[in-house]
């Protein structure tokens, strides 16, 4: 597999470098498969950046590289993270992005032990799999799904430690 170039998955453009949106989600121990990630699409990204950060607290910090500032993507910190950015309370960090095509839905990310497996899964209970898995760089797998009414959900596998 080669590194993630999303053409029609729900939520991130073409060629950006995903290390980044889930450099604090990486846990050790076994798997409760929870939601370790969300993503919300923005029309007016600075206006629900303040909109989150005002109504909740939350820390809101616009990601930098290549291929972020068409992006716009800013990493959403709800719960406190200890210096490898995980968080260190129960807790879901995430991210708010320019929306890149009017239907992007609002996105949660399932960690689970194999992507390939649980891809399966999804179809084998009347889910369905929106394109292919892809490689997030230095980070795992991550495929996307939709439930058996559409509802659309990901799956995130982290790499194995070495």
């Amino acid at each position: 597999m080669t590194p993630v170039q999303i053409g029609a998955a729900p939520s991130i453009a073409k060629g950006v470098e995903w290390g980044a949106f889930f450099r604090h989600h990486r846990f050790a121990g076994p798997m409760d498969h929870t939601i370790v990630h969300f993503e919300i699409p923005a029309n007016d990204v600075a206006k629900l950046t303040k909109f989150y950060g005002e109504l909740f607290g939350w820390k809101i910090e616009k990601t930098e590289g290549e291929g972020m500032d068409d992006l716009e993507y800013n990493m959403v910190t709800t719960v406190p993270t200890d210096e490898r950015g995980r968080p260190t309370r129960a807790g879901v960090n995430g991210g708010i992005y320019k929306r890149q095509d009017p239907n992007t839905p609002f996105t949660y990310y399932v960690e689970v032990e194999s992507i390939d497996d649980y891809m399966q899964k999804v179809e084998a209970l009347g889910g369905r799999i929106l394109g292919e898995k892809m490689e997030v760089p230095s980070m795992g797998w991550t495929a996307f799904g939709a439930d058996p009414e559409g509802n659309n959900f990901a799956l995130f596998q982290p790499a194995r430690p070495e």
